[in-house]
């Protein structure tokens, strides 16, 4: 019989989301006010504040030494709300693109350098590509995936790079591109022309073309992409008539984003 979730609580991670929550109508507090609020000793509310502050979510005053939220509770609250609005203005761009490529799309998104299907949407035909909400993928061998990193300001291709190391890179298909130069050759390309093609190199016989999609500073924050059966999508109509599609729904939602 499964225990009940509470049962796997860490009393510890408890009390730092308490101690962050004790500055929701206060600017600043001290240890022994936050002491008193949370019912525990002065050297535990020590603690806890020292290890938020090496992470970026308490800060220290220098004048009054009274601790106040840091700059990644910021980034933390504008990361759910863009991933909020990501996915509500998302809905319709995805069921129409669908609709006019008559294929499966999807929404995704870079964590830990693999490709997150966050949303995704396919009409009713006899032979389809699966949806993959849910799902990780390597980014090297998807779309999705190749568009999010090529498209990328230069850092994050470099720590890309030391992610995946000098070694070859996981063969999931004869297609697939193993040689690190190689792939970054790819990648940079992929980052000129702002498109992507998985052509049977994540699956075989799954064909796939992504576009980035851009929030409002211009950072790209997701990516659109249509995927098919290599037997119905062959390359000349994925490239000449699926993929300016792919392009208008990712502009679509970009805009909608607030990119201009």
């Amino acid at each position: 019989m499964r225990k009940p979730k509470g049962e796997y609580a860490i009393q510890t991670v408890i009390n730092a989301m308490r101690l962050l929550e004790a500055f929701r109508d206060e600017e600043e507090l001290g240890v022994t006010e936050l002491s008193r609020r949370l019912e525990l000793h002065k050297n535990n509310v020590f603690r806890l504040l020292a290890t938020l502050e090496q992470e970026g979510y308490i800060e220290q005053s220098a004048d009054t030494e009274r601790y106040h939220l840091g700059v990644r509770v910021l980034e933390l609250g504008s990361s759910f709300t863009r991933s909020r609005s990501l996915l509500c203005s998302a809905e319709p761009v995805l069921e129409a693109l669908a609709a006019g490529t008559g294929e499966t799309c999807h929404l995704g998104v870079l964590r830990d350098f693999e490709v997150v299907y966050m949303r995704g949407h396919q009409t009713e035909r006899a032979v389809m590509s699966g949806l993959r909400e849910g799902r990780r993928l390597p980014a090297h061998c998807t779309a999705l995936g190749k568009v999010l990193v090529g498209c990328a300001p230069e850092e994050l291709r470099q720590a890309y790079g030391r992610f995946i190391g000098d070694g070859a890179l996981e063969a999931r298909t004869e297609n697939t591109i193993v040689d690190r130069h190689k792939l970054f050759d790819h990648l940079r390309a992929v980052g000129g022309r702002g498109l992507a093609f998985d052509l049977s190199e994540c699956d075989d016989g799954l064909v796939c073309v992504a576009a980035p999609v851009h929030a409002a500073g211009g950072r790209v924050v997701a990516a659109l992409s249509v995927s098919g059966p290599q037997c119905r999508l062959d390359e000349a109509r994925l490239r000449s008539e699926v993929a300016p599609q792919v392009v208008v729904a990712a502009e679509q939602l970009s805009k909608a984003l607030g990119y201009v």
